[in-house]
């Protein structure tokens, strides 16, 4: 056999090395959050995710996707779905660090330590991620249901995974997913059609969900139409004598990405569900599991985006063309740059986000922050992450377009969280109700952003202030607006906290010039980018 070519100039796959100790962002946030105490778990998280091992299990986990299987051998209804072993290896690890957990144990810091863990996280995998988020999420919506949180919350926070269909005194931890929206409503909560019927103290449920992730979990928030209006239901998977509930699984979506978790669309027939909060209070309670889904949503796209940035910085650092390496290259160099501008701006308001939860429930100020900033960021970093995705593909070029490289999984999910729980329109909207519903929402966004004085930020700011203040107009422009003060958000962080190269750089791309095309390789002409790059280090071992 006669060798036809050497194989050169391909850079290394980028694995096993540390994905917490290279991301001096991420430490220097958990600096500021004074959540030092997690560094060890989050090391210790930081080597799996970026391990050859875990990268085979995410990959197989979305190649091999999940499969429905309405009935046994002999015939007997059982509506499961079989995963890939690869997704319970990953499930396992998530639940095990606590990723649905650990901000409901710790009274100070935990949703910022929770984060840093998230972040990493999701530089892997996303399908994990959604069960995970749900179950974290389903916390403050037991508290509805004071008799289901005695009998659920311990096994919710147990940092144990346990896929089997069992009842819950037989499980060692479970998890929670939501089914709310339907075919003829979509977004439209209120078009809900399925229908509860009391039934001593139960109820009993008939009806079709269109979305239901996650079918396998233990049990899912709902909505269901009693007299009093649409109304938030638990439906549990298994029943205490061990059957399982009525929980019939029409079929499984065929999702463009996302493809290591199943979704479903699922019907109630005669279905046992507790009642959860008041009657015709369904949507409110559940909007609730939705505000905190939201924060996850924020923090894992900026995890994505490190992950996309990490991936296009190897590659450039490794390739050479046109007798430089592509790192060298001064276009590539500036949109590298551009890339990591983008990065740095999105974790910093992630955990921004994070310290506005930690701190909510005994600051006035923060609590109204965080009801203001997480449909902001939602959207924003919703709408970046999938420029940013292709952006860090065409660094890679042909490379980054085939299976083999992570960066053709991650434009696949670059799109869903920016449908998840509200896309555009719907979060845009919210935002401009969380600013009209609180007096001191606007007011805490405005402090916050005066933190970093900066005449070009206050500029775009009283732009939006203008447009918010039209109660004729300010609809037509809410994304405008919120594109707005999201941009002004990041430009102060970037000025607190960056350095001053790459705050200015931001600011003088984002701020000042806030209606250039967008396109990343249009950083500011003063911007020196290969500083702004020196400051993302190639990874560590």
């Amino acid at each position: 056999m006669n060798d036809t070519h050497e194989v050169s100039n391909q850079a290394p796959p980028l694995e096993d090395y540390d994905a917490y100790a290279s991301d001096a962002w991420l430490r220097a946030a958990i600096a500021r959050a004074r959540v030092g105490w997690i560094e060890p778990a989050a090391a210790a998280l930081g080597r799996f995710v970026a391990s050859a091992e875990a990268q085979r299990h995410a990959a197989a986990a979305n190649r091999f996707t999940p499969e429905l299987k309405t009935h046994d051998r002999t015939g007997h209804r059982i509506d499961a779905v079989d995963y890939h072993p690869s997704y319970h290896v990953l499930m396992t690890r998530a639940i095990e660090a606590g990723l649905h957990s650990l901000a409901w144990k710790r009274d100070a810091g935990g949703f910022s330590a929770r984060a840093a863990l998230v972040y990493l996280w999701n530089q892997l995998e996303q399908g994990t991620s959604c069960p995970v988020t749900m179950t974290f999420a389903s916390i403050p919506i037991f508290e509805h249901a004071p008799a289901l949180a005695r009998e659920w919350r311990d096994k919710v926070l147990a940092d144990r995974y346990d896929p089997r269909p069992l009842a819950l005194a037989a499980k060692h931890g479970v998890t929670i997913g939501m089914a709310m929206t339907e075919k003829q409503g979509g977004s439209d909560l209120r078009a809900v059609q399925t229908l509860a019927t009391p039934d001593g103290e139960r109820h009993r449920l008939t009806g079709h969900k269109w979305f239901c992730s996650a079918p396998m979990s233990d049990g899912f928030f709902t909505l269901a139409r009693l007299a009093g209006g649409v109304t938030c239901f638990f439906v549990p998977r298994s029943l205490p004598d061990g059957t399982r509930n009525t929980f019939r699984i029409q079929r499984l979506k065929d999702k463009l990405g996302n493809r290591s978790n199943a979704s479903a669309e699922i019907e109630y027939q005669d279905t046992v569900a507790s009642l959860v909060g008041e009657p015709g209070r369904g949507i409110p309670t559940l909007i609730e599991m939705a505000h905190h889904t939201r924060f996850d949503i924020v923090v894992a796209i900026a995890g994505m985006m490190r992950a996309a940035l990490d991936h296009a910085l190897h590659h450039a650092r490794h390739r050479s063309a046109f007798g430089k390496r592509l790192v060298e290259q001064p276009l590539m160099e500036r949109v590298l740059a551009d890339l990591a501008l983008e990065a740095e701006a999105a974790t910093l308001l992630a955990f921004r986000l994070a310290q506005a939860f930690d701190k909510g429930g005994g600051d006035a100020r923060e609590r109204d922050l965080q009801r203001v900033l997480t449909p902001i960021a939602k959207y924003w970093l919703c709408k970046r992450m999938t420029p940013v995705a292709v952006e860090a593909i065409e660094c890679l070029g042909g490379n980054g377009y085939v299976e083999e490289s992570p960066l053709a999984r991650l434009y696949r999910e670059a799109p869903l969280n920016g449908i998840w729980e509200g896309s555009a329109n719907v979060i845009c909207l919210d935002a401009l109700r969380a600013i009209t519903k609180s007096a001191g929402a606007f007011g805490a966004l405005a402090d916050e952003i005066a933190a970093a004085p900066d005449p070009r930020t206050r500029k775009l700011f009283d732009w939006a202030a203008a447009r918010l203040a039209d109660a004729a107009t300010a609809e037509r422009h809410a994304r405008a607006i919120v594109e707005a003060l999201a941009v002004c958000i990041q430009a102060a962080l970037m000025r607190r906290h960056a350095d001053e190269a790459a705050a200015e750089a931001f600011c003088a791309s984002r701020v000042e010039d806030w209606s250039r095309s967008g396109a990343f390789g249009a950083v500011a002409s003063g911007a020196d980018a290969r500083k702004i790059l020196e400051r993302v280090p190639p990874p560590e071992g």
